[in-house]
């Protein structure tokens, strides 16, 4: 095998890992956000003890990366692939991150809900892994309509926490028992927001790789 298809297969194992690292993150926000709409603990504790994995599965694909760029200088297009690999690591670990403090938060409450409130939060969690996945499959094909369609569903992760902060604006001004409970509530809504952003970024980094412009990425 020569040199160019060395390379070549370096270039497809890391898009193979980053799909892979990027498919676990998202199952991570998936399952966090199962187990605390149906009070499993189970699930919970599962997506806790799975984020060392991802935290595992970005330190190999920084490393990969380095190798590539140490061992064959790439340049143009390729060093854009590998740029972008790097950057979309760390927002699929923080992923990860956001997950399992969803999934400690879950813990936390138990069987303690506000019904109001969870219906909310849980339809942003469903949108916010909807833009993680269609994230992950404009990655896969650097495909720009569905980077697009993701940065375009942005505002509505950002109208669902308004709706969050309202309604919990409501409830802590009047007595209920449940206030820890909301405070909580309030919390998850914040992380979510930052997935949302988070799935963002991983479109804009698609857009980056495919022209090499990137408009900017958010700090979360």
């Amino acid at each position: 095998m020569g040199t160019r298809d060395t390379y070549d297969q370096s270039l497809r194992e890391l898009d193979e890992r980053i799909l892979s690292m990027a498919g676990h993150a998202a199952d991570a926000v998936e399952h966090a956000m199962d187990a605390l709409e149906n009070s499993n603990a189970e699930e919970a504790q599962a997506v806790i003890a799975g984020d060392d994995s991802i935290d595992r599965e970005e330190h190999a694909i920084e490393h990969l990366c380095l190798g590539l760029i140490a061992s064959q200088q790439p340049v143009a297009s390729d060093l854009r692939k590998v740029s972008t690999a790097m950057k979309v690591v760390t927002d699929l670990e923080r992923l990860g991150d956001a997950a399992e403090d969803i999934a400690e938060l879950s813990l936390r409450r138990g069987n303690e809900v506000i019904p109001e409130l969870l219906t909310l939060l849980v339809q942003t969690g469903k949108e916010a892994v909807s833009m993680i996945r269609t994230a992950i499959s404009a990655y896969a094909a650097e495909d720009m309509t569905l980077a697009a369609e993701v940065i375009d569903k942005d505002d509505v992760i950002d109208e669902y926490f308004s709706q969050i902060k309202n309604a919990l604006a409501k409830y802590f001004a009047q007595e209920h028992p449940e206030i820890d409970c909301a405070i909580d509530y309030l919390m998850i809504a914040k992380y979510l927001e930052r997935i949302g952003d988070h799935a963002v970024n991983l479109a804009e980094w698609v857009q980056f790789c495919k022209t090499g412009i990137h408009k900017h990425q958010r700090i979360v």
